[in-house]
């Protein structure tokens, strides 16, 4: 890549320090006239404070500027890294004048592509360095970086060192031996391709626990109007977001806010209460709801305590029975102890022994906490077993299963004496899929739409 680009490294708005980020053949000549002539020469890796100068030689600001040689910088390229005081109006004005000394605008992620390009870092890590920008939890920022520390790639390279041993085989057996494998051989490939298999489905196994850190989960808390959803919603949250009433059908439209549970995100959503109505726009908000639910990982279904499983409720528990699904039995603060669980009682006769059932009380808070590992307590299950390193990415995950699915079939043809040709088409497919995980055989279209991920800067 011969030419130039510039881009704010940092958030837009004002702050103490802007970055402005500069990669390629120009990067430190145009910094050098930035800050003037008397300034001189730029020294790789110490950094210097300056003035920067308008094109009419006005000062802009004092900056300290830091430029990286090649290849020994982030890009491989020549790198310049001008930190300058973050207003706004100063780092635009930087940047145009950057641009008007020939660089241009960098794309979203053009910079960590370049890395990629020049063998700075593979496809994993690049992706890494997005996942630990947006990273919501502890958990996924640690996940982040230990990819970004190559520990997937490092996982993978065993794995296609191996595939790739037995590839050779196989092309020299069809090229030079004219009878059939020996069968000490024939036994050592299959035992090699069905332990590569193996090693490559625990990696993918890991995924659903992996994509909760990252992704967490899309809860949707329903009921028929008035059993409390909108209490237990502000509950949850922390605050008092939804408008609760004691008017039925007060929420008409879906509300939606984050928080974390245990280090998984949560993306909340209260829904209009589920029931036949004539209103028009309450008749929308139900209809939304029910369209939430299809979606969403996990439902909440709500109960009244002071009326236990109304016909309204069996409706809905019916709709909800066959998805991942918990129940809170709220407005226990209003009950005696004995009334209390005798409604307990009656409601676990409904649900079933199996599913998950709480009193809570939205108005007091008691049973909110325990609620919360409810909620999560099915997927915190998921298996994470594989030393730590978890698969987060749906793309990573859908090419180990792909991988996974060529060596078994591979191996099932070369175990029904199948000609090596034949088997090997299958070898070469997955040898190609852990390529496009760490960007070795990766096309340029999807690396296009991996990159526009990016944020512009990085």
């Amino acid at each position: 890549m011969s030419d130039t680009i510039a881009a704010l490294a940092t958030p837009n708005g004002r702050s103490g320090i802007g970055v402005i980020r500069l990669s390629g053949p120009d990067s430190a000549s145009i910094a050098e006239r930035l800050a003037g002539t008397h300034e001189g020469k730029l020294l790789p890796r110490s950094p210097q404070l300056v003035r920067l100068h308008s094109a009419v030689n006005e000062v802009i600001d004092v900056a300290l500027i830091t430029y990286f040689a090649q290849p020994r910088s982030f890009t491989g390229e020549n790198v310049v890294e001008i930190s300058c005081h973050g207003s706004p109006v100063v780092l635009r004005q930087v940047i145009d004048l950057c641009l008007g000394m020939g660089a241009r605008l960098a794309e979203p992620g053009e910079f960590s592509l370049r890395a990629l390009a020049n063998g700075r870092i593979d496809l994993t890590e690049a992706e890494a360095i997005r996942d630990l920008i947006d990273a919501q939890t502890s958990a996924s920022a640690r996940q982040a970086v230990r990819q970004l520390d190559g520990e997937f790639s490092h996982r993978l390279q065993p794995i296609k060192d191996a595939l790739l041993d037995v590839i050779v085989v196989l092309e020299s057996a069809l090229e030079f031996v004219e009878d059939d494998l020996p069968e000490n051989q024939t036994e050592s490939v299959e035992l090699r391709l069905s332990g590569l298999a193996d090693s490559v489905g625990r990696i993918a196994a890991t995924f659903e626990a992996g994509h909760l850190i990252r992704e967490g989960l899309r809860v949707a808390v329903v009921g028929r109007p008035n059993v409390g959803k909108s209490s237990l919603f502000n509950a949850l949250i922390g605050s008092e977001r939804a408008i609760v009433t004691d008017i039925a059908g007060t929420t008409r439209d879906q509300i939606h806010e984050r928080f974390t549970v245990e280090d998984i995100p949560v993306s909340l959503i209260d829904t209009a209460g589920l029931r036949e109505t004539s209103d028009t726009v309450e008749r929308i908000g139900v209809e939304r709801s029910r369209r939430t639910i299809a979606d969403a990982d996990l439902v909440v279904v709500v109960l009244d305590a002071l009326e236990v499983f109304t016909n309204e409720d069996r409706r809905i528990f019916d709709s909800v029975r066959e998805l991942r699904h918990v129940v809170a039995i709220n407005k226990i603060d209003l009950l005696t102890s004995e009334v209390r669980k005798a409604n307990i009682a009656a409601a676990r006769e409904e649900v079933g022994l199996s599913a998950s059932l709480s009193a809570i009380s939205a108005k007091t808070g008691e049973g909110i906490d325990a609620f919360k590992s409810a909620m999560i307590e099915p997927f915190s299950r998921a298996d994470s077993s594989d030393t730590g390193f978890l698969v987060t990415d749906a793309r990573h995950r859908d090419l180990l299963v792909r991988a996974q699915s060529d060596i078994n079939e591979s191996l099932h043809l070369f175990g029904q004496n199948t000609s090596e040709e034949i088997v090997l088409i299958g070898l070469h497919n997955a040898l190609r899929y852990l390529g496009e995980i760490t960007g070795e055989t990766t096309t340029e279209d999807m690396l296009t739409r991996i990159f526009s991920t990016f944020c512009i800067g990085k």
